[in-house]
């Protein structure tokens, strides 16, 4: 339901800058790609309960990038989705 000490406590310091964390709401920034992501935790068990807000510089609104079954889950998606964005966006998707 919510993220515990232990959860948080586990999350990787070298990769993030971590902004904020509670039992709810992990903010950091990505130190691969600087996006900023928002974690929600919606406080229920279920397939879908942490929501992920993404935005790709401080000055941007967030949008929502996805949804995970646990914070660990929704770190590993994370670092995909850098993978990702560091091997090369398609040209057609690149922020202006």
């Amino acid at each position: 339901p919510m993220y515990d000490a232990k959860s948080l406590a586990a999350l990787d310091r070298q990769y993030f800058t971590i902004i904020c964390s509670d039992e709810y709401d992990v903010t950091l920034i990505s130190k691969c790609t600087n996006h900023v992501w928002n974690l929600r935790c919606c406080g229920y068990q279920a397939e879908q309960s942490t929501i992920s807000f993404h935005k790709h510089c401080i000055r941007r609104p967030y949008h929502e990038h996805g949804r995970a079954t646990s914070l660990k889950r929704a770190i590993r998606q994370i670092k995909a989705h850098d993978a990702w964005q560091m091997a090369g966006r398609p040209e057609h998707l690149k922020s202006k």
